[in-house]
């Protein structure tokens, strides 16, 4: 099994929520988060949710973006990635970045099932 975990933008998100579940990844988790990349954050108007801190006296801009976490047995990653790429870039700085990461195991908590019955 593996994790896919997806930074997306935020106007991003329904759409892909959408695309998951058209392909047959109706469960996932998504997560309201801030960060930025090596450009240091863009100097765009964002909602005031955004934030900012003090680095080295420098002002870095934090901002908002969506992770999305779909947990699925190794032979689906490709097309989880390949709907995740295809919903979320516009070829702009700032799409977000995608992670494969190992899952070693899953339980389902109401029945105790685990492995692949846990996420299916």
């Amino acid at each position: 099994m593996k994790e896919v975990i997806a930074i997306i933008r935020m106007n991003k998100m329904e759409c892909t929520k959408d695309a998951l579940a058209t392909v047959g990844f109706p469960a996932f988790m998504a997560y309201k988060v801030f960060g930025r990349g090596k450009q240091r954050g863009l100097q765009v108007t964002y909602p005031s949710e955004h934030r900012e801190s003090e680095a080295d006296g420098r002002r870095i801009k934090f901002l908002p973006k969506r992770m999305v976490s779909v947990v699925v047995e190794d032979e689906f990653v490709p097309a989880v990635v390949a709907v995740l790429m295809r919903i979320n870039r516009t070829g702009n700085i700032g799409d977000g970045r995608i992670f494969v990461c190992p899952v070693d195991d899953a339980i389902r908590v109401r029945t105790g099932e685990r492995g692949k019955e846990a996420i299916s």
